[in-house]
Formats: C-alpha cells, sequence, structure tokens
C-alpha cells in the first residue's frame, strides 16, 4: 500500500502564501516524479507543478515565478510554497507521485486531496 497525505491547505486572503507539503509513505522503492495537482469547482484536474529527481521542474505558466516546488527525498516529501495569492487559484491541491512499488510495479499515485481558498 501507497499513501500520500496532503497537509498546509487552507483560507488565506489574497495576497498571502501558503505552503503546501505532501508526505509519502508506504511500499515504496524508489520515486521518479513528485509534484501538484489542482482541480477548482466545475473545472478538470491540471498540473501546478512537478519535481523529478533529478531536479527538473515543470510549472503550470498561470504559477510561473509565484509557486516553488521542492523536495526532501529523504523524507519522500514535496512542498508547494504559494506567494502573492489570487481568488484564481482556489481549488483542490492533489499531491501526486510517479512511483516504484516494492513488487516492481510503476504507479501514479495520489493523495485524497487539500482545499485551498483564497479570499478576503
Amino acid at each position: 500500500q501507497v499513501k500520500l497525505v496532503e497537509s498546509g491547505g487552507g483560507l488565506v486572503q489574497p495576497g498571502g502564501s501558503l505552503r503546501l507539503s505532501c508526505a509519502a509513505s508506504g511500499s515504496i522503492s524508489n520515486i521518479n516524479t513528485m509534484g501538484w495537482y489542482r482541480q477548482a469547482p466545475g473545472k478538470e484536474r491540471e498540473l501546478v507543478a512537478t519535481l523529478t529527481t533529478g531536479g527538473s521542474t515543470n510549472y503550470a505558466d498561470s504559477v510561473q515565478g509565484r509557486f516553488t516546488i521542492s523536495r526532501d527525498n529523504a523524507k519522500n516529501t514535496v512542498y508547494l510554497q504559494m506567494n502573492v495569492l489570487n481568488p484564481e487559484v482556489t481549488a483542490v491541491y492533489y499531491c501526486y507521485a510517479y512511483l516504484l512499488t516494492f513488487d516492481r510495479v510503476w504507479r501514479n499515485s495520489w493523495g485524497q486531496g487539500t482545499q485551498v481558498t483564497v479570499s478576503s
């Protein structure tokens, strides 16, 4: 079993900041990519940012320069620092990992999601 647990979501005022965290645990042999996706009401889930073990990043154009993704590979944890937040980023944020399990299967794994709401 693999589990991804997010934390750090909540309500913040426009212009504020939040830091999301996600820890992966369970029968994990290796993790290639970790990252974040989000889904706003009435919209499809979309990429926010990903980060490979080798350090390659991929950001959505809408968050470039305001969001920063980072990882602690030793802890199987990924972070998303979100600055200068505006109401348009309000969504459920999902942690993602592409990982190798103990039974040698590469799989996509998802967290349960954490709500981020930007409102005055």
